[in-house]
C-alpha cells in the first residue's frame, strides 16, 4: 500500500444536504467548511433560498465571461457589502458603475509603472523592522505578520512606521474588528428594507467607528501638509492630489477615508494572511525552506535595490503557491443584471454569481495534485496553463486588485527576508485549521518554533 501524501490542512466539507437555516449558521461561522465536497469538481452548482438563487461557477470560460468579457453586466453584489459597509463605507471595493469607474481613475495612477520601484525602500524597511521585532521561541506568527503587513501599509501610504502612535492604534482596532465581523450577516440572506438595522454586532460598529476616526485624523493631517507643500511623496499624497481626468474632481476627505480603509483591508489583512500561511508551509516542508534560504542569502546580499526582485524567483513561486492553497479572499460575489444562460441553465435577473478562488485553486479537474504544496508546479505545463486560466487571488479583468503588483513585491520580499534571518519549525501538536473570517485565517492562530539562522 502506498503511503498517503503529506497534504497541508484543509477544512472538512459539510454534509451534502442541510437546511437553509443550518447552512446560514455554518456560513456565518466559516464559509469554507459550510460547502460540500462536490464543489471541488463541479463546473457549476446552484444554491436556492426563498429569496434568491446563487450559482457558483468554477469553469474558467464562465469566470472569464463574468470578470473579463462583461464585468459591467455583473456588478459586485450588495449582499457582501452589507457586512463590510460599517468599515469600508463607499470604498472602491464596494461600489459599482460610474462611481466605481471614477474611483479607479483616481486610484490607479498611484500603482502604475515606477511607483512600485518608488515604494520599494519602504517595504524593505518594514521587512527589516519585522526581522528585528521577531524573537526566538514558540510564537503565534499570524500576529507577527499582521504587524509586518500593517507596517508596510503605513510606511508606503503615509510614510509612518507602525510604531507611530496613531498607526499602532489603527492596527489594534482593526484586529478587533476583523474577529467580530463575519463575512456575511443576516442582510446577505434576507431582502431587508434599507431602513431596517443590519444586525451588526456592537463590537463591530464600535471598532469600525474607531478605525474610521483614526484614519480621518491621519487623512486630515495629510491634507494640511499638501496645502502647506510639505507632504511626502507617498501613496496617500499621490491619491489625494490626483484629479479625475474626466471631471477634474479629487477625493474629499470622507471619500479618502473610505479608500484608506479598503487599502488597509486589502493591503494589510490579505498580505498578513498570505505571509502567515507561507511561513507555515515552509515550516511544514523544510526542504523548500532551505532552498529559499539559499536563494535569499544570495539575492538580498546586495541590499535594498529593486533589482533583487528579479532574483527572488523561488520566493515568488512559494508565495504564489500559498495564494493558490490559501487565497486570502476566498469568495467573490457578483449579480446578474439581466437573464443569463450558463451551461444550458437559465439564470434570472438578480441571481448571485459566486466565484470562489478557494475552490477554483483546488479544482480536481484543473490542477495536478490540487491539495498538495508544490512551488515547482509553476514551471510545469499544467502550472503555466492554470496560471493563465484558473489562478485569481487578486480577482481578474477590470476589477482586478489595483495593488496586485504591489502585493507580489511585498510578499516574496518579506518572505525572503524572514527566511534569511530565521528557521521556522512546524509544531505537530498545533496544526492550524483554515477558516474564513474576512480573510482566510487559522482558527486558533499559526504557532511555529523560531530560531535564528
Amino acid at each position: 500500500m502506498s503511503e498517503a501524501p503529506d497534504l497541508p490542512p484543509k477544512p472538512p466539507a459539510r454534509a451534502e444536504r442541510v437546511s437553509l437555516w443550518r447552512y446560514m449558521r455554518l456560513f456565518r461561522q466559516d464559509i469554507l467548511s459550510a460547502q460540500p465536497a462536490r464543489l471541488y469538481r463541479a463546473w457549476m452548482a446552484e444554491f436556492r433560498t426563498p429569496f434568491f438563487r446563487s450559482y457558483m461557477i468554477n469553469q474558467p470560460a464562465l469566470i472569464d465571461e463574468v470578470l473579463k468579457a462583461r464585468p459591467m453586466e455583473f456588478p459586485k453584489s450588495d449582499r457582501v457589502g452589507e457586512g463590510l459597509r460599517p468599515l469600508l463605507g463607499r470604498s472602491v471595493f464596494l461600489t459599482n458603475g460610474a462611481e466605481w469607474q471614477r474611483q479607479r481613475r483616481i486610484i490607479d495612477p498611484a500603482f502604475e509603472g515606477g511607483r512600485l520601484r518608488d515604494t520599494f525602500p519602504a517595504i524593505w524597511a518594514a521587512g527589516e523592522a519585522a526581522v528585528a521585532r521577531i524573537t526566538q521561541g514558540t510564537r503565534e506568527i499570524e500576529e507577527d505578520m499582521s504587524h509586518a503587513a500593517a507596517d508596510v501599509i503605513f510606511r508606503t501610504l503615509f510614510s509612518l512606521p507602525i510604531e507611530d502612535r496613531v498607526a499602532a492604534r489603527v492596527f489594534h482596532q482593526f484586529r478587533a474588528y476583523q474577529r467580530t465581523q463575519p463575512i456575511l450577516n443576516a442582510a446577505a440572506f434576507l431582502p431587508l428594507p434599507r431602513w431596517m438595522p443590519r444586525g451588526h454586532r456592537a463590537e463591530t460598529r464600535r471598532t469600525a467607528k474607531a478605525i474610521r476616526a483614526l484614519i480621518t485624523q491621519m487623512t486630515a493631517a495629510r491634507m494640511a501638509e499638501i496645502v502647506a507643500g510639505t507632504a511626502p511623496d507617498d501613496l496617500a499624497t499621490k491619491i489625494m492630489t490626483t484629479a479625475d481626468p474626466e471631471t477634474g474632481a479629487r477625493f474629499t476627505t470622507e471619500e479618502m477615508v473610505d479608500q484608506v480603509a479598503i487599502f488597509f483591508l486589502a493591503g494589510h489583512e490579505t498580505s498578513a494572511s498570505a505571509l502567515a500561511w507561507a511561513l507555515y508551509l515552509l515550516a511544514r516542508y523544510p526542504e523548500w525552506q532551505e532552498r529559499l534560504a539559499a536563494e535569499a542569502e544570495e539575492a538580498l546580499a546586495q541590499g535594498p535595490d529593486f533589482a533583487v526582485m528579479a532574483k527572488l524567483r523561488l520566493a515568488r513561486d512559494i508565495f504564489r503557491e500559498t495564494l493558490r492553497l490559501y487565497p486570502p479572499v476566498p469568495m467573490m460575489v457578483r449579480e446578474a443584471t439581466g437573464p443569463e444562460c450558463f451551461r444550458d441553465r437559465d439564470l434570472r435577473r438578480g441571481s448571485q454569481i459566486v466565484i470562489s478562488p478557494w475552490h477554483l485553486h483546488r479544482h480536481a479537474r484543473l490542477w495536478d495534485n490540487p491539495d498538495g504544496f508544490d512551488p515547482g508546479r509553476w514551471t510545469t505545463e499544467n502550472g503555466k496553463s492554470c496560471l493563465r486560466e484558473a489562478f485569481i487571488p487578486f480577482s481578474a479583468g477590470a476589477r482586478v486588485c489595483a495593488g496586485a503588483g504591489f502585493a507580489m513585491v511585498e510578499g516574496p520580499l518579506l518572505l525572503a527576508m524572514l527566511i534569511r534571518a530565521f528557521r521556522f519549525e512546524a509544531l505537530p501538536e498545533r496544526v492550524p485549521m483554515p477558516v474564513a473570517y474576512l480573510t482566510v485565517r487559522a482558527k486558533d492562530g499559526i504557532w511555529l518554533g523560531i530560531s535564528k539562522r
